[in-house]
């Protein structure tokens, strides 16, 4: 008996223990995550402020005691907003869907064709991803521009339709995949195209997903490359129509409709976050998980 008791008693220390480590975790976790979602609150509550409220509030309040929607309707009509958003989805969606063109058939030439110089190539690859960005930049705005590209899509959207990275995650994702369904489908007369498209692309279906999700929240981010490449305002993207009232007078006067542009141009990406953020986590989970 009193041995049933000690053993009672040690796992219930035990498991008060675990408790205690458990709610320090919980704590910790609360603590980060208001650190990072204050701005976002911070950002749509100044939004939905008057211009006279936020310049008389010397000690800032965490609350809006006159909420205004003018701040939104000020965004759309002090800079052609509306065009922006469409340059950069155009913009998006054919970078988007070029670069799948390209990575698809790369990241499957080399999961599962046999070339010489295969390993060697792709360890050249992969030693891009160690250039500077900024040496990159420099080589792509010379070639655009000598090109006669500047201030066109084919300019915005030729030096990002390719990924090393992208190809490196999706060919891990392949190589899972049992080379003997390649072979078997290779004795059936069955083509390389083919069988990419009608096996390897379904069964990879969620890192493809990831890749286009992330490709995407990328492209939709872009600032340094348009901000470049582009000064005429009809090929501006949205991040150029942020920095644009930035640098006005109505931006650098008005923070509350400054916000609410802001808030404009990322809640599309929020809501695309939150839709797909499971497919997200499984694509990036199967792209680091060998065997």
């Amino acid at each position: 008996m009193n041995e049933d008791n000690k053993y009672y008693r040690i796992e219930q220390a035990a498991r008060r223990r675990s408790n205690i480590r458990k709610a320090f975790l919980y704590i910790f976790l609360i603590i980060c995550a208001l650190a990072v979602l204050f701005p976002f609150y911070w950002m749509l509550l100044t939004s939905f402020k008057t211009q006279s409220t936020y310049n008389n509030e010397y000690v800032p309040k965490f609350y809006v005691t006159d909420p205004t929607i003018a701040n939104y309707k000020e965004a759309f009509t002090a800079v052609p907003l509306a065009g922006y958003f469409l340059n950069t989805l155009i913009y998006t969606v054919v970078t988007t869907a070029l670069m799948m063109i390209v990575i698809v058939p790369a990241a499957f030439a080399f999961a599962r064709m046999r070339f010489p110089g295969r390993n060697l190539v792709f360890s050249l690859f992969l030693s891009m991803m160690m250039i500077p960005s900024e040496l990159v930049i420099i080589t792509n705005y010379v070639t655009i521009t000598s090109w006669n590209m500047r201030n066109t899509f084919a300019g915005l959207i030729l030096p990002s339709i390719t990924s090393v990275f992208y190809i490196y995650l999706l060919k891990e994702n392949f190589e899972q995949i049992p080379e003997e369904l390649y072979k078997a489908a290779k004795v059936d007369g069955t083509s390389d195209f083919k069988y990419l498209l009608r096996v390897m692309v379904p069964v990879a279906k969620p890192t493809i997903v990831t890749i286009t999700i992330l490709k995407v929240i990328e492209c939709w981010n872009a600032y340094v490359w348009p901000r470049l490449i582009t000064d005429d305002r009809s090929r501006y993207l949205v991040s150029n129509g942020i920095q644009e009232i930035r640098q006005s007078g109505f931006g650098r006067d008005n923070i509350p409709a400054m916000m609410a542009t802001v808030v404009v141009v990322s809640v599309p990406l929020i809501i695309l976050f939150l839709v797909f953020r499971n497919k997200i986590m499984e694509g990036v989970s199967r792209g680091g998980t060998k065997g």
